[in-house]
């Protein structure tokens, strides 16, 4: 049986996660659950699955369903710290790591510190600091497995292959909502139509991210972490259909392709039961009734964002983790309709002309290139609304 944490159970990954535990009962133990605001949710995840732990946002939250879940035999923790100690447990084999943002970095960190295997949709965690991640994984012989559907499909692509027979890692994208839609009408863009993704159904910041191109951009960053491949054997392109969700190129000319329905509980599953493939109920892919598959090149001025991740990669060091916080400010206020949806590249531009990247930045250097970087992004955000 393998006993799981999972950070971010009431997000899109997280239920999804739970649903694959559900179907698999008696093969899984839930042994912690760290949420946000949701508290409804989680204490109903609670209830289903008896965790020994679980997690909130805010004290008083805590507090209240400490006393709900108190004849249960469940603590309840909170804030960054409750992240931690969920992430920690000692009767967790593996922890998924779903929360959205750098809120994920720590709790990721501290689980690899301790040599725990961290099934990762936190792709965050890896923008923000890939080289400590990598390096606290191998000194602790943790294993970091893919979550996200690109990533998941790269990683079986790559199974059984020579490191040295690798030309090009193909990341695949949809497009998001915008990728027919004219780049003179982009200045009206409204949050409702930012967060009609085509295809998938997930959190409001991720389909912001998704609808910018940011997502793919933050991906080919967790990709060169995962998979150790250089920025130039690193490409994107636009597949709206979503079946192929990433490729291999090989030296000989051969593209490897993983395919499936848009459905995160298929690569959930693959990581949660890594090295064996077990038998579900979900729905095939259907190739006859697919008919077309098509992919394009990325318009980078439609998509600005894919170009600035690129060239975070590029810089490296604190840069990465300043792309990320900028981003993560300019989301949010464009959330809170403070600003309009082309301003978010503009706003990470900004901020990432004004650091001076820091090489082979510590820990304390990655926390602080973070408050940074949101600082200066909240600042160009007030400029924009005064």
């Amino acid at each position: 049986m393998k006993r799981l944490s999972i950070l971010g159970s009431t997000g899109s990954i997280g239920v999804n996660t739970l649903d694959v535990v559900r179907r698999f009962r008696g093969r899984f133990s839930v042994i912690g659950l760290a949420a946000g605001q949701n508290v409804n949710l989680l204490r109903q995840q609670a209830l289903e699955f008896h965790p020994k732990l679980v997690s909130v946002s805010e004290p008083a939250q805590a507090m209240q369903l400490a006393s709900e879940l108190k004849r249960e035999g469940i603590q309840v923790v909170c804030g960054e710290e409750g992240l931690i100690e969920v992430a920690a447990h000692p009767d967790s084999d593996l922890v998924l790591s779903a929360l959205v943002g750098a809120r994920g970095f720590l709790p990721t960190l501290r689980a690899l510190s301790i040599g725990k295997d961290v099934a990762l949709a936190n792709k965050e965690a890896l923008v923000v600091a890939g080289p400590i991640i990598a390096k606290e994984a191998a000194r602790n012989q943790a294993r970091l497995l893919p979550v996200d559907s690109e990533h998941s499909a790269i990683w079986q692509c790559l199974e059984g292959a020579k490191k040295e027979s690798v030309r090009k890692l193909i990341l695949t994208a949809s497009g998001g909502p915008f990728f027919r839609r004219d780049l003179n009408s982009f200045s009206s863009i409204t949050i409702l139509e930012a967060l009609e993704h085509p295809n998938w159904r997930m959190g409001k910041k991720i389909t912001i991210d998704s609808a910018t191109l940011m997502n793919k951009g933050l991906e080919m960053i967790e990709a060169h972490y995962l998979f150790d491949e250089p920025p130039e054997k690193l490409d994107v392109v636009i597949h709206p259909q979503s079946v192929v969700h990433s490729m291999v190129e090989f030296v000989d000319g051969s593209v490897i392709a993983q395919l499936g329905n848009a459905d995160m509980r298929l690569p959930i599953q693959h990581a949660l039961t890594y090295p064996e493939r077990w038998e579900n109920d979900l729905p095939s892919v259907n190739l006859t009734s697919i008919r077309t598959l098509e992919f394009f090149e990325p318009d980078l001025e439609k998509f600005p964002c894919l170009q600035l991740a690129h060239e975070g990669l590029r810089l490296g060091g604190s840069m990465t983790a300043v792309l990320n916080a900028a981003n993560e400010v300019a989301v949010e206020n464009f959330l809170m309709e403070r600003i309009p949806f082309i301003s978010i590249p503009k706003i990470v531009e900004s901020t990432m002309q004004k650091h001076v990247t820091k090489l082979n930045p510590s820990l304390d250097d990655i926390l602080e290139a973070d408050r940074w970087a949101r600082e200066q992004a909240g600042n160009a955000v007030a400029h924009q609304v005064g």
